[in-house]
């Protein structure tokens, strides 16, 4: 059978979308060698023009290293830049999002395609196995209806859609019944799940704690005016992992209009704080060096920073992403500058992280992933990472930790 390798970049949705792919593959074997692989499928980021030229150096690389395979595009850089690769003979196929499901005949074509289906497409796959995971990622919705200035997502992903309940459920079943027992739900804008459906994120997480194996739910990631009371009542749950991230993106209140986003610092600190109030930690999502961001807003959105209980940051340098809003924005703020600020901001919420993980050194409830001589790796409950040695096999296992060793490069254990 001719051998297929996956390339994924990106977000977790696209690690979803990989497994979908993977799971439909019929006449085909999967590979983890890409240099003597039959096919290439690059399932494709293009959140930046940084994104997209890594996309393309690797397809470029790879019709160097292994120039007779057939490289197929999909993901989110199909609908953007797919065009433009398949015209210029630099990929074999392009694929978008709607295609992926049939990717086992899809792969059969033997001339030169470009399939780019429609932004309309809900998936129906129901995933039963993550390939070297012991954790699942489900994916929940697609596309969202945000207009975030410096964004281009809802141009590649669509306008926000729900997967079925049904679907959903079924799919975390036969999850459950093959041992995973930690499911992260994810999509392109989560917490907009049930919008269309009327329902909600809450009622689907109730029903999923019902589930014989469930034992923690993950939230990819949440805006901040999606949290509701509904929502608010499940922070005691037993299931729930004590950590969420919510996507600020700045909290400079001139930074969020530029940005064209929904939530403003106040009720961001008020909200922070009514759930960190309950034992969580917190991340979020950092947009630093957007265009307009002089150093008056720096000054303020840092010392904004140091207010808000975050334990967690997943900071960016702003890219400039063509066809988006920001990306006319002026005055552009300079490369070595975003690199100052990123760097002030990342040791800000480090040293905050590190406060954390001191307080909590006790009941640490962690999925172990697969180890190596004796070492072991995973993510307690607050989504902080531990190594954990052993002379067992922990392997996708849980374990109880209550003696922990905390320094600043992470938390060590020993059982």
């Amino acid at each position: 059978m001719q051998k297929v390798y996956f390339k994924t970049f990106g977000c977790r949705t696209n690690q979803f979308d990989t497994q979908v792919m993977m799971s439909k593959l019929k006449d085909y074997t999967l590979t983890n060698d890409e240099l003597h692989s039959d096919y290439i499928v690059v399932n494709s980021c293009t959140v930046t023009n940084g994104a997209d030229s890594s996309v393309r150096n690797y397809i470029s690389s790879m019709k160097r290293k292994n120039p007779n395979a057939k490289v197929i595009l999909a993901g989110c850089g199909s609908h953007s830049k797919g065009e433009s690769l398949f015209e210029d003979k630099k990929v074999f196929g392009v694929i978008g999002h709607s295609e992926k499901e049939n990717i086992n005949t899809v792969l059969k074509n033997e001339n030169p395609f470009y399939q780019i289906g429609d932004l309309e497409h809900i998936d129906s796959t129901i995933v039963e196995e993550f390939v070297g995971k012991s954790r699942a990622f489900i994916k929940i919705q697609e596309g969202c209806n945000f207009a975030c200035s410096y964004c281009i997502i809802p141009q590649v992903r669509g306008m926000a859609r729900s997967h079925k309940e049904e679907t959903i459920l079924e799919q975390i079943s036969k999850l459950a019944s093959n041992g995973f027992g930690e499911f992260i739900l994810t999509g392109t804008n989560v917490g907009s799940y049930g919008q269309d459906h009327n329902t909600s994120m809450a009622k689907l997480l109730k029903k999923m704690s019902m589930i014989r194996g469930v034992r923690r739910i993950r939230i990819g990631s949440l805006e901040p005016i999606q949290i509701d009371d509904e929502f608010l009542e499940l922070l005691d749950e037993p299931w729930m992992a004590k950590q969420l991230h919510i996507a600020l993106q700045h909290t400079s209140d001139k930074m969020l209009k530029l940005m064209n986003r929904r939530n403003t610092f106040q009720t961001d600190l008020n909200l922070f704080h009514k759930i960190a109030s309950k034992g969580y930690a917190l991340g979020t999502d950092f947009i630093v060096g957007h265009p307009g961001e002089d150093d008056k807003e720096w000054d303020e959105a840092i010392s904004r920073v140091k207010e808000l209980p975050l334990t967690h940051v997943h900071a960016f340098s702003y890219s400039k992403r063509d066809n988006t809003a920001s990306a006319i924005m002026k005055p552009e703020i300079r490369g070595n500058i975003a690199k100052e600020r990123h760097r002030e901001l990342t040791a800000i919420i480090k040293a905050k992280n590190y406060t954390f993980r001191r307080e909590h050194t006790q009941n640490l409830e962690v999925l172990l992933e697969n180890g190596k001589n004796n070492i072991f790796y995973g993510f307690d409950q607050y989504f902080n990472k531990i190594e954990v040695k052993s002379n067992e096999d922990l392997s996708s296992n849980w374990v109880f930790i209550n003696d922990v060793e905390v320094s600043n490069e992470g938390n060590k254990a020993k059982i």
